[in-house]
């Protein structure tokens, strides 16, 4: 019987015992050894390592200096917060948004520039891009060479592994190497992202899920994304591809394949307004969704229409989900929220209606209405994941 590879489980233990102090520390080893379901031997050589690496710190519970106090002080660890530092960013197609944070994920410092983006030359991009994070590393007290890693999600198909964007509204082209780009650039280590799946890592490690293991994302912005998390780690496809919702096939019409995008993306909801002038203007600068949802409130019948079928077609997308993934939670985030009843009441109503009997109950809907600084949070996090992830490294990030 092949047994597993010795180094790889030591690395995956490694990551088990430092995730465990990211989410609940300060903790004691004894907690670390329950949760983690390790030995407490094998617990105090990984911890003893990683304090070696300067990846976590000790704190002493009680004053080591009172000798009335009976025992000695309890050690907790916890990350330490200067182990890394790295910059996230949400880039959409009208607005940019940076985050420094250090190792813990704490935000250093934090920079919106509303600016268009979408299709304009690659240089441009790059341009802009670059000195967005360039100002915010400035801001937070820094130089980029004390930032370990930068991260940049965008929306539309990405192939995490090599860097490439397959296609984004962003981008006038296809297959644009963005990541060895911006590295070269900024002589820093440079990941590019889906937005979903860095809003996902987000909420994993800061905000609705951080007590989850499992879970799923929908992500409801200019694209439709999703994020599936599973034992701590973000699923994705063959080379690393994030996963383009809105080509979820829904089914067949008399034009042929009905795709979810058609039904739910924010053109197809916004798109019978169009000949309005402050309507186009409010969508031009990336505030469409809030139009929509002030003339909603004035009973416009078009758009609540839309805002109707797009809920139908996210809850049957969600109900399709669940059967596949039966996730504790599903977390639905994006601008889209922003149509308000409408849209939620339809969304619920059709999921309440496709999801089948055995799983009702199993999967906790979540709508959340994150900010973009949350959003770029959720990149930050995916390059602090991959500092001591990836490649199963059992000698800490490269500090």
């Amino acid at each position: 019987m092949k047994t597993a590879d010795p180094e790889l489980m030591r690395a995956i233990n490694r990551l088990n015992v430092l995730d465990t102090v990211r989410r609940h520390g300060p903790i004691s080893r004894i907690e670390i050894s329950e949760r983690t379901e390790l030995s407490t031997t094998t617990v105090s050589a990984i911890t003893a390592s990683l304090l070696d690496d300067g990846l976590i710190l000790p704190r002493h519970e009680g004053d080591i200096r009172n000798e009335a106090v009976r025992g000695r002080p309890r050690v907790m660890l916890e990350l330490n917060p200067d182990a890394a530092r790295v910059v996230g960013g949400k880039i959409a197609a009208n607005r940019m948004v940076f985050v420094v944070t250090n190792f813990r994920g704490d935000v250093l410092s934090k920079l919106a520039l509303p600016i268009r983006l979408d299709r304009q030359p690659l240089g441009v991009i790059a341009d802009l891009v670059e000195d967005g994070v360039r100002r915010c590393v400035v801001d937070a007290g820094l130089s980029l060479e004390d930032v370990d890693s930068v991260c940049l999600g965008f929306p539309g198909v990405i192939e995490h592994r090599t860097g490439y964007i397959r296609s984004s509204p962003i981008f006038r082209d296809t297959n644009v190497d963005f990541a060895a780009e911006m590295s070269t650039r900024l002589s820093t280590p440079t990941i590019v992202e889906s937005d979903a799946h860095a809003i996902t890592l987000g909420h994993h490690w800061f905000g609705k899920a951080r007590d989850l293991e499992d879970m799923v994302l929908i992500s409801l912005e200019q694209t439709l994304g999703l994020g599936v998390l599973h034992g701590n780690s973000l699923f994705r496809g063959a080379g690393g591809l994030s996963h383009n919702l809105g080509d979820l096939v829904l089914g067949t019409g008399p034009n042929g394949v009905v795709r979810l995008f058609s039904q739910a993306g924010e053109s197809a909801i916004l798109g019978e307004q169009l000949a309005d002038g402050r309507f186009a203007e409010a969508i031009r600068l990336g505030r469409g969704m809030n139009h929509a949802q002030a003339l909603i409130k004035a009973d416009d019948d078009r758009l609540i229409g839309a805002a109707i079928r797009a809920g139908e077609a996210v809850g049957l997308t969600v109900a399709n989900i669940v059967t596949l993934f039966a996730p504790p939670r599903v977390i639905l985030v994006g601008s889209s929220l922003a149509l308000g009843e409408p849209f939620l009441n339809s969304l619920r109503d059709a999921y309440a209606l496709a999801i089948p009997p055995s799983l009702r109950g199993v999967s906790e809907l979540v709508f959340d209405d994150s900010t973009d600084d949350f959003w770029a949070q959720g990149a930050a996090a995916v390059a602090l994941y991959e500092l001591y992830e990836s490649p199963w490294s059992t000698t800490g990030p490269a500090l």
